[in-house]
């Protein structure tokens, strides 16, 4: 009888959450993914139009501009100045033995980034290499793998994924992926230590994907935000490397891949280096500064305005691009992501028509997720709201636009008590929640709640469910591998008047009542104990009280 009870006090006050229009959203979706967007390319004419799309929404559902100060008043963009860099001309890569020297092929025994230290060139003659093991420094893990060891005109030479990964067992969470797994944690650190370069050894299980999928990511013209001291985030190289040529390399220094790798996966790892072997490498590099905009709309709090709930997503795809078999050459982006976009604007809508919450909530939609979660990674080191002052994020990336499902995901896994509280409040719609199936291959530092979360901000990417109600898991699980093999990043990612919007409107329902709650609360979810990003919420807990 209890149970009984205590399931329809949840049904109604799933009833009592206000309701979300199926028809808004894809609206929203067929104007923003439609050709005369072209594809939503930052700094293009398609920037513009969604720019003025966005603002003309958020004003028409009542939101106060939220971006930049401008002669002291709120504008409703944020400006984001970005790096853009591209190798220019041949890249000359030499490794140098006693034997004598050996040319490497960009793209094919490594492939090297564009530098984004600020430099115009990046030449060095036969810098030593060290081989730094997973290239980790967990101080509450107890976790060094550098053991003092000076970086200082040397090439790090640096596994991918965690110590954990091959043996799905020890202090890294066995199998799913922490930061410290990620690549770009990996530049971040051997930049952190003054490496003249980082080389980042590339094996398909642990990375999660083959060599032509980092061929064609870091060969190309890469984009940063605009830093004060960018050599403090990239070293001048940062590149990646085939196995098969570092094992034959580790044969050349006397040692033995395999037993090196063995050994980093324990807290005894101390550096080694790869002795008689040195790398020359000589390179030009582009560098151009561009212009972007982030976009943010505010409903500011009745009591506690300067504390503030995010809802994010990316406005930016992929823009005019290689034409497909069809010609078509507008990559229109219509699940990913002008339906996180649309959703976005159906909770600032809602959020309109309701009584002020206690806490300011920030509608945030960013630029440059496609270019590296860019446009997140400059609010969040220019945030325009005290960090330490939000409770926390939910961002929306790539949502369904199919019907309702019995449940829901997050990218990546993580320990936080924003999503434990997500999935509670979830059995109200009797949805249940489903870890992701894969998280090893690091999905957590992938979207744009990431450039929050590692600065200590609760944070989380929501992710549609599979166990559709009509068709179940069958169908749920074809539905996305036919996207992602035709559709994802593809121009045939297009608005469709097939799609009936009806579990993204359902969707949106916990999601307003998970932020709404947390903005009328005086509470400050954290994460998990041992999470990587604890101490760094902790240390802002007196601006808290």
């Amino acid at each position: 009888m209890l149970a009984t009870l205590l399931l329809s006090a949840a049904a109604a006050q799933a009833n009592d959450t206000p309701k979300f229009d199926p028809q808004r959203l894809s609206q929203d979706v067929k104007v923003l993914s439609s050709d005369d967007f072209e594809g939503r390319g930052p700094n293009t004419a398609g920037e513009t139009k969604t720019v003025d799309y966005l603002i003309e929404q958020f004003k028409a559902a009542g939101m106060k501009p939220g971006g930049d100060l401008v002669k002291g008043k709120r504008s409703w963009t944020q400006e984001v100045p970005l790096g853009r860099f591209e190798i220019q001309g041949p890249v000359t890569l030499s490794l140098n033995d006693a034997k004598g020297s050996q040319l490497f092929l960009q793209g094919d025994q490594m492939a090297v980034r564009a530098a984004m230290n600020g430099a115009k060139r990046v030449d060095f003659d036969k810098a030593p290499l060290v081989f730094v093991g997973y290239g980790v420094n967990a101080p509450e893990r107890k976790w060094d793998d550098f053991k003092g060891v000076d970086l200082k005109g040397k090439l790090a030479v640096v596994l991918i994924n965690d110590p954990d990964f091959e043996t799905g067992d020890g202090d890294f969470g066995g199998k799913a992926m922490t930061y410290y797994g990620r690549w770009t944690y990996k530049y971040e650190e051997m930049a952190r230590r003054g490496a003249l370069g980082t080389i980042i050894v590339h094996e398909t299980a642990p990375a999660s994907y083959g060599w032509p999928t980092v061929k064609n990511s870091n060969t190309n013209t890469m984009y940063d935000i605009v830093r004060k001291q960018p050599g403090k985030a990239h070293a001048p190289m940062e590149a990646w490397i085939q196995r098969d040529v570092i094992v034959d390399l580790f044969k050349r220094a006397g040692l033995d891949f395999e037993a090196a790798k063995k050994q980093a996966q324990t807290r005894d790892f101390k550096p080694v280096p790869l002795t008689g072997l040195s790398l020359s490498a000589h390179y030009a590099v582009d560098t151009q500064v561009i212009k972007s905009k982030n976009v943010a709309a505010l409903v500011e709090g009745s009591e506690r305005p300067r504390q503030t709930v995010i809802y994010s997503g990316h406005w930016d795809h992929l823009g005019v691009g290689l034409p497909d078999a069809k010609g078509d050459k507008i990559y229109n982006g219509a699940v990913d992501n002008a339906t996180g976009i649309a959703a976005l604007l159906e909770l600032a809508r809602v959020y309109g028509k309701q009584p002020a919450p206690k806490r300011s909530v920030v509608f945030l939609a960013v630029t440059a997720e496609e270019k590296g979660l860019l446009g997140s990674e400059y609010y969040g080191a220019n945030p325009l709201y005290p960090l330490e002052q939000t409770a926390g994020v939910i961002n929306m990336d790539a949502l369904s636009p199919m019907g309702p499902s019995r449940n829901f995901t997050i990218s990546g896994s993580a320990k936080l008590e924003l999503i434990d509280q997500t999935i509670e409040k979830a059995k109200r719609w009797n949805m249940a929640y489903s870890p992701d199936p894969k998280p090893e291959a690091g999905h957590f530092f992938r979207s744009d709640h990431f450039s929050m979360a590692k600065r200590g901000v609760p944070a989380f990417s929501i992710g549609s469910g599979e166990d559709w109600i009509d068709g179940g898991l069958a169908a749920g699980k074809a539905a996305e591998v036919a996207y992602n093999t035709n559709n994802y990043h593809q121009p045939s990612d297009e608005w469709s008047a097939q799609w009936p919007f009806t579990g993204l409107a359902r969707d949106l329902e916990l999601l307003y009542t998970v932020g709404r709650d947390l903005a009328d609360s005086k509470d400050w979810p954290n994460w998990g104990k041992d999470s990587e990003f604890r101490a760094i919420r902790d240390q802002s807990a007196s601006k808290r009280k």
